[in-house]
Formats: structure tokens, sequence, C-alpha cells
């Protein structure tokens, strides 16, 4: 198969490995939103020398940080005020769909959960209180996907609720 300079698969796929092994993980951009101050606090004290991190108390601000700002991962509570974590996530998906979505939960709503990750409008779902490694362990699987999709092309098609699964559990792993 011949195919044009720049658009075979191995090239794409040595640019996308390149790119992981050159990004320092401030290049990881992550939006975290969530009702409770303290929880955003946390969150920003926890992972700000290691992310660029974004946070807000506000789904509708964190649709204008979207606007404004390269975002690779966002994180959401799922019982906020105005807007539940399910909807934000589908205006995002809807608005920027190459933003990976991660929803925390505290409360069994699984049948709300269960319908948003089976129509892909959540890629994973993790439990409240989340643990720090857990999360780590997320945003770094969920921008590693995100590179992988970034080659274009029926090849680079994966699913990513269970890329994220393989990989976290490899994680656990090791």
């Amino acid at each position: 198969m011949d195919h044009a300079a720049g658009n075979s698969p191995d090239l794409k796929a040595n640019l996308i490995l390149q790119s992981l092994l050159m990004a320092t993980s401030k290049t990881i951009s992550v939006l975290y939103v969530d009702d409770e101050i303290h929880n955003l606090n946390s969150f920003k004290a926890t992972f700000r020398k290691e992310f660029n991190v974004h946070i807000t108390d506000s789904p509708a601000d964190a649709l204008e940080i979207l606007k404004r700002n390269p975002v690779h991962i966002l994180i959401t509570d799922q019982r906020m005020p105005g807007m539940t974590g399910v909807e934000l996530l589908i205006k995002v998906l809807e608005r920027h769909p190459d933003t990976m979505r991660v929803l925390l939960t505290g409360f069994t709503e699984l049948a709300a959960v269960a319908e948003a990750l089976g129509k892909g409008q959540v890629h994973y779902r993790m439990e409240k209180p989340w643990d720090e490694e857990q999360i780590r362990a997320v945003i770094k699987a969920a921008y590693e996907i995100s590179l992988l999709r970034m080659c274009g092309g029926p090849e680079c098609i994966i699913d990513v609720s269970s890329e994220l699964e393989f990989i976290l559990r490899q994680n656990l792993l090791s």
C-alpha cells in the first residue's frame, strides 16, 4: 500500500509517540468542576505543580473556560446546582468533542451514569471521594488516549472507555 508522505499510519504513530515522550505533565490541561469549594482547592493544591489546572464551581463557567482555553481532560462532579455533571458533559461533547470527559459521582445515580457511559458522553466514571493516585493515572491515561485519537483515520478509532480501563488496570498491576 502506497501512503503519501506524512499519511502513513507508522509515521503518524511515531509522531504521536514522540509527542507523548516529549510532553511534560504541565502540557496536560485539566478542568475540574465541582460546587464544593474545598474539593476545588484540594484538587488545585494537589495537581497544580504537575498539570495545567483550571477549576470552577459552575458548569456554565466551565463552558466559558473551554471556549477560551485548550483543555485535554474535563473532570466534573455529578451533583451540582443548576446542571448535573452528565448534562455538562453532553454539552462538552457537542461543543468540544476531543476533550476527554470524566465524571465523579458521590451518589448512586447508576441509571443516568450508565446511560451516559453507553452513549459516549462520559469516558470514565470515578467515585467520590477521589483518590489522588487514581485521578493522576486517569489524567495521564486520558491524555495518552487523546494523543492517540489525534492520529486520525480508521486505524486510530478506539473505544476510549475500554482503553482507559485497560491502561488503569495496567497501572494497578505495576
